[in-house]
């Protein structure tokens, strides 16, 4: 029986891990999940028949297909998910997942997982600052930000509040 993929998918390239990827996505981000794994019906550029080709799975809910295409193409912060959370420790939980899983940190609440793929963990009060109508208050924050790798929430609401 053939998949049922959704209308819209994101399709990331991984270079043989897209397995490994989606398994921890799915191990760490709420509403995530591996959804079926296919393998090649034949030899290709970067594989053999049998290997995994291709990977669905969701991400926070997001449905997206892992391709192994090979090494020929590359993640870059132009992509990222952006992800919204409620509190320091959710903050803490997903970046400190992402960067202590052979990933690196980034500035401004940005870090990279180590296939390459860009996150955005971005408290909720972070946006919310941002968009608050005294553009003062909001730039005090955004200036905060602007020292930060991951963003410190009570130092981002001390900005805000003057």
């Amino acid at each position: 029986m053939a998949s049922q993929v959704s209308k819209n998918t994101i399709c990331l390239w991984y270079d043989g891990d897209a397995l490994d990827a989606a398994t921890f996505y799915a191990e760490t981000f709420p509403d995530s999940a591996v959804k079926a794994v296919h393998h090649a019906p034949g030899d290709y550029p970067s594989g053999k028949q049998g290997d995994v080709l291709t990977v669905e799975f969701t991400v926070i809910g997001i449905p997206c297909i892992g391709l192994n295409g090979g090494p020929t193409f590359r993640h870059s912060e132009a992509f990222s998910f952006q992800v919204a959370t409620d509190d320091q420790e959710e903050t803490d939980r997903l970046w400190n997942a992402i960067v202590n899983n052979g990933g690196e940190e980034s500035a401004c609440g940005w870090c990279r997982d180590k296939w390459g793929l860009s996150w955005q963990i971005t408290p909720r009060v972070l946006t919310a600052a941002f968009t608050d109508p005294d553009r003062a208050a909001a730039a005090r924050a955004f200036q905060a930000m602007m020292t930060m790798r991951k963003i410190d929430i009570a130092a981002i609401e001390a900005a805000w509040r003057g």
